[in-house]
Parts: C-alpha cells; structure tokens; sequence
C-alpha cells in the first residue's frame, strides 16, 4: 500500500478514525442534541449575567480562537488571583466520559455546574440564575420552549443541561491528518504524497518507538483516563492538587452524578420515557435494540492510592491552538511538551511504577518531526470562505 508505512503502522493510523464521530446524545439530558437547547447554551456561554459579578462568562476562560481554552498557565479568579489549574480547551468535549483534569464529573452537565457555582469562577448562585431568567423575557422565552412547566427547583440543573448541549456541538474540524488516515483506509498508494515528509516520520515515531498512541489513541487521540506523567502536582508551596484521587471521591459524592435524581430519563420513542439512568441496568428496547447502562462506569468507580497526582491524558485535535499546556500550563508550547517525555524522570512517577512512560531520548530531528505531525493535528483539511474552522458542524448548530 506504500512504500513508505509499514502495515502495522498504516493499522496503526487507522485507527484514529474516522473522524468526526457520529453524535450520539447523552441519554441522561434531555435538551442533548435539541437545537432549541443549543441555542439557549451558545446565548447563556458568551452571558456575563450568568456570573454574580456580571462581569464574566464561560467564555472569558473558554475562547473560541484559542481552542476554548484562554491562552493562561491558570485562569485568572474572580478574586483576582490564579485559579488551581489551566483551563481545558473545550473542542471534542462531548467524547469524554470523566470530565476535567481531575475527572470530578461524570457527565457533561454535571461538569457545568462546578465552575457555575464556584466562588473562584462564577458562582451564580440559584437567586442569580432565577434574576437572570425573570429579568430577561428572551431567554426566559427560549427556556419555556424546552420545558412549558419548568420546576424552578431545577432551573440550575437546566441551564447548566443547555449549556452542555451547546458544548457538544463544538467539534474540532477535520485535518492534514485525517486526509492521510481516510486514504490509507482505502488502500490509496499516493496517500503520503501531500503529507509532509518530517510530519510523516513524526507520526511514525508517535504510533512505533515513541508509544505515544497507547494513551493518545482512537480518533479523539485520548483514551480519556488519567495518569502520572511525572509533573509537579502542587498549586503552591504548602499545597498538593491530588488530582485523580480527589477526582473520583467528587464523582461519588456528587448529588448530580448519574446515579442521582437529577439525571433524565431514558426516552425510547416507541413506549415514552423509561427508567432512569441511576436504576436502568441494560436491557432491550421496543425495537430489540440493547439499551446499556450510561452510569455503569460510576456505578463501578472506587478511590485508589496510586490515583493521586494523576491527570487528564489530553486529546491532541488542536492542540496547536491551546498552550500552555498540562493541568498546571507549565509546559508553554509543544516543545516544551515533547522535551519533557523525551527527558522524562522516571523517579518523579508512582512507586508501583508507570510502565507506559520511558525516556525517549528523541535527538532535534525527531523532536522536531514530531511536533510537526502534531501541527498536522490543528491544520484543517479545508477552510470554506467565511466559514471558521471552529464553527460548530452544520448539522448541529442553529441558524
């Protein structure tokens, strides 16, 4: 198929597509995929009423031009100071299935809410939120679509639903690399010939010696777990961030997790709506179709020693867009990235030891065909005129 890839390596690249994945809603959030509710969640994001400050949104930290993210080491508080971490770039969100850097929510929605009602951050409160929606006939307007009779006990729960399901629609487009990977699926032998040459050993490098797709794998170039890369872990000098650790006894205490009331029902279309997500276990629907359960995962989760100071393993879609980048922004560019796995200390990991992690000793030439197979990550494939690369996917996004 070419001269050039091995068949293990052509495999190999495969199988980080094909991209985009298909949609699929979140079975636990009934405005998921509903263009009236995405609407809602593109107005209320850019909102600056939605803080108790009136002076920041979800976008003062999430900019579209910077992949979501905000270009910071760590945001900046509402008090002024640093926030604890680096604000995550939000493209491609809707494909985890723990959420932040530490994984302390198990649903999109359920994430919203933390920085929602975080004094750091936000912290719009219930008053704040039920201010904001009297006092703006629109967006009152616009909610009443999606619920006629809304509980106003729930009113925070549905923003922060809306508010999800516009972040689901921001899906980063397709790249160089994808153009490369459809054609090698096809058994296309003039695949590499518009790929670049140093980015095609960097991307050679990253599936053989380099390993780096036994985390970065699959078409999101994440497996969405977390793990000690041998960072720093502290926010300051007297106190640690524990990462996973503390991630995971968030989730299970969390009274909006997916095994709580908050969580919507299954709707089959031909019987009306189902158990909920907290007591369905998996079963057929009308049509024979199985049905799993979405909260099997935190149904099976339990706190681990070996998970403190481990950290969201990033996807790479875009990367070029979101520096700085780990969970604290301490490595401020892609170099910086490749240099700390080609050094990396393997003291600095888990006792029991991280065996996926070992120097790679990469010499200047393969640090930097890898960093330019990585750019080949954030290069789109095409860029209609006036269309951003950013935008969400037309089959998605509201007029």
């Amino acid at each position: 198929m070419s001269t050039t890839l091995s068949a293990d390596e052509i495999d190999a690249i495969v199988a980080h597509g094909p991209w985009p994945v298909p949609f699929t809603p979140d079975p636990g959030n009934r405005f998921s995929g509903q263009p009236a509710a995405i609407e809602l969640g593109r107005r209320l994001f850019a909102d600056p009423r939605l803080s108790a400050d009136g002076k920041r949104a979800c976008i003062s930290c999430h900019q579209p031009d910077r992949g979501f993210a905000d270009g910071l080491a760590r945001s900046v508080a509402a008090h002024g100071g640093p926030l604890d971490r680096n604000a995550q770039g939000l493209l491609d969100v809707r494909l985890q299935h723990w959420f932040g850097w530490d994984g302390a929510a198990d649903s999109l929605w359920a994430f919203v809410l933390r920085p929602l009602g975080d004094d750091r951050e936000m912290g719009a409160g219930p008053s704040v939120l039920a201010a904001l929606m009297a006092g703006d006939p629109e967006l009152s307007s616009r909610y009443r679509m999606l619920d006629p009779n809304p509980d106003p006990s729930r009113l925070r729960v549905d923003i922060a639903k809306a508010l999800a399901a516009y972040l689901e629609t921001l899906e980063s487009p397709r790249t160089r690399f994808d153009t490369l990977r459809d054609a090698l699926a096809r058994g296309d032998p003039g695949a590499t010939a518009d790929y670049p040459s140093d980015a095609l050993r960097g991307l050679q490098l990253f599936v053989g010696r380099g390993r780096c797709n036994l985390c970065h794998i699959g078409p999101a170039f994440s497996n969405g777990e977390f793990n000690d890369i041998g960072r720093p872990f502290m926010v300051n000098t007297s106190r640690p961030d524990p990462g996973r650790h503390a991630g995971v006894k968030a989730v299970l205490t969390d009274p909006y997790n997916r095994l709580g009331k908050y969580v919507d029902a299954i709707v089959d279309p031909m019987v009306g709506p189902t158990a909920s997500t907290a007591r369905l276990s998996t079963r057929p629907d009308s049509r024979g179709k199985t049905v799993d359960d979405p909260a099997v995962r935190t149904r099976h989760l339990a706190p681990a020693h070996r998970n403190f100071g481990e950290f969201r393993v990033p996807g790479l879609r875009g990367a070029l867009l979101t520096a700085p980048y780990g969970h604290d922004g301490s490595l401020p560019a892609l170099t910086d990235v490749v240099r700390h796995y080609s050094e990396i200390d393997l003291e600095r990991l888990h006792a029991d030891g991280e065996s996926l992690l070992r120097p790679l000793h990469l010499d200047a030439q393969q640090s930097a065909d890898l960093i330019a197979f990585l750019r080949t990550l954030s290069e789109p494939e095409r860029r209609p005129q006036g269309v951003s690369p950013l935008s969400p996917r037309p089959d998605r996004a509201v007029p």
